[in-house]
């Protein structure tokens, strides 16, 4: 089974830039998007194959998720179910036999740091909701986490050590989130890999020089990790400032 994570940064956007193509190339069984930035109605997709589920922000042309999957969950569920976490459009569950499927668009800290203290409050919740889900079935999370965890995550480590995205806060919260029982499935597979990442600004030529930042992931309850075969970074794909990244099941 193959899985695959892409914040799109506005799918109309994507679809403009190649995105059906590798859509239909890589045939994944659950393909997940952040930052849809679409309000109900704005767009019809024909995906042949495909359950569709949608969650839009309140907002118009900003966040929001959706899932893609050739395989019918069991149930869905949209946000958190907490009124104060659920007007954006960051969280879609979908229930399968074997693990519930997250997707999630993390809130980001912004410049100077504005949102960083609700940040660490939708974190918190974030982590109890995963927990309370790991104790029916395993878990796999996917999504833009906006967190780059070890200085091997990101290309200058040093000059962003105060910025959206590279606190202490931040990384702790994900450090957190791992010591609860989860296994960020890249690095399990590529512990030492440098110069992998995900997310790369336009300006500066960032993307011509690699200089990017691993923000998007696939997460995993521990004990399902051996249920897993590889975790790659697609960087070699464009249509957003995002790439995609896949996780393979046995």
């Amino acid at each position: 089974m193959k899985l695959v994570s892409w914040n799109v940064n506005g799918i109309r956007a994507a679809l403009k830039k190649g995105f059906m193509d590798f859509f239909q190339e890589i045939d994944a069984d659950i393909f997940c998007l952040q930052e849809i930035k679409l309000s109900e109605g704005q767009l019809e997709l024909d995906l042949e194959g495909y359950y569709q589920y949608w969650n839009y922000a309140e907002k118009k042309g900003y966040s929001g998720t959706a899932v893609f999957s050739k395989i019918e969950p069991i149930d869905v569920q949209y946000g958190l179910g907490i009124e104060e976490h659920d007007s954006e459009g960051r969280v879609i569950t979908c229930e399968f036999e074997e693990f519930f499927l997250v997707t999630c668009y993390t809130p980001n800290s912004k410049r100077e740091l504005e949102r960083l203290e609700y940040r660490m409050v939708w974190e918190d919740a974030f982590r109890e909701y995963l927990l309370m889900l790991d104790q029916v079935k395993p878990v796999i999370l996917c999504g833009d986490l906006n967190v780059a965890h070890q200085e091997i995550d990101l290309k200058n480590p040093k000059t962003n050590r105060r910025n959206a995205g590279f606190t202490d806060e931040e990384r702790g919260r994900f450090t957190t989130l791992l010591d609860s029982g989860f296994t960020d499935s890249f690095r399990h597979y590529y512990p030492d890999a440098e110069g992998e990442y995900s997310w790369w600004s336009y300006m500066r030529k960032a993307r011509e020089n690699n200089a990017g930042w691993r923000i998007d992931y696939f997460v995993v309850s521990d004990r399902f990790i051996e249920e897993t075969k590889d975790a790659k970074i697609h960087q070699d794909i464009y249509g957003s400032d995002h790439c995609p990244v896949s996780l393979e099941l046995f």
